[in-house]
């Protein structure tokens, strides 16, 4: 006996199944607080990787300054 292994799909009654449970274990009035706060990290986490960017862009230019300067020399 062969077993087949399906992918993990979710379908839309799992969703609204899903939605029921989180609804029964956190109630009405957390769900909109929880939300806030999932927002707040998604919003902390983008401007952390902006931070990121900024910090990776500055080392590169400072690595390339002394070699377009020895360039320039004639090095």
């Amino acid at each position: 006996m062969q077993l087949m292994i399906m992918p993990m799909a979710i379908t839309g009654w799992e969703w609204v199944i899903i939605a029921l449970v989180v609804l029964l274990l956190f109630g009405g009035k957390k769900i909109p607080e929880l939300m806030k706060g999932l927002g707040k990290g998604v919003k902390n986490f983008k401007e952390g990787m902006h931070e990121v960017d900024s910090d990776v862009k500055e080392i590169r230019d400072e690595i390339k300054k002394p070699s377009e300067e020895k360039e320039e020399k004639g090095e």
